[in-house]
């Protein structure tokens, strides 16, 4: 596995990439191996965090898959509390049907026309819409329909999330937060102010 090497803008100069975010208040991280192939992407990640006010102890591993657009193809997650393991997977047809499945419920849905995912806690994520839309080279405001996972329980929603590209970085309105974010120049977050900062 390589390392990516850093330039003053943080972006990362080969891939595969080892990715790492540290949350900016609480005892929490994230860390991912992402590989590019043009706009396509394959991502292998964990997140673990500490108990705090905005969740207890847990640790989640997930794996993605793009298609040649960015679009996700697939989504699996398996999420360990002290109660208890679960796991879900997501997937997409092209004709633009979701199909969810945790082991016991199975739901079917397009979810509004989304063609990405939102994971809660993660900054690695917002790179999906970001690359797709070329956000870090400034675009207009885009609405993005999401389909948004909640890490704990492995609860899913429709959900949209707004991008509005800033002299001072990319401004994100989520289901959770108003916030901003710095990207490198392939489009993966450096700062996500108020969740968490790469290191």
């Amino acid at each position: 596995m390589s390392t990516p090497a850093s330039d003053a803008t943080g972006s990362a100069s080969t891939w595969p990439a080892l990715l790492t975010w540290r949350a900016a208040d609480v005892s929490r991280m994230e860390s991912v191996r992402v590989q590019l192939s043009g706009r396509r992407i394959k991502a292998s990640g964990r997140i673990v965090g500490a108990e705090c006010t905005d969740h207890p102890a847990f640790s989640a591993s997930y794996d993605l898959v793009t298609d040649e657009n960015g679009v996700t193809r697939r989504l699996s997650v398996r999420t360990t509390l002290a109660s208890g393991e679960r796991h879900m997977s997501l997937t997409r047809s092209e004709e633009g049907i979701w199909m969810s499945d945790n082991g016991i419920d199975h739901q079917r849905s397009t979810f509004g026309g989304a063609l990405d995912v939102d994971v809660v806690f993660s900054p690695f994520f917002n790179a999906l819409p970001i690359r797709r839309h070329d956000l870090q080279a400034g675009a207009d405001d885009v609405e993005v329909p999401v389909v948004y996972v909640n890490l704990i329980d492995l609860s899913i929603e429709e959900a949209t999330v707004v991008y509005s590209s800033a002299s001072d970085g990319i401004h994100v309105l989520s289901p959770r937060s108003s916030s901003s974010v710095t990207v490198d120049e392939d489009g993966f977050v450096l700062e996500y102010r108020g969740l968490a900062s790469r290191i």
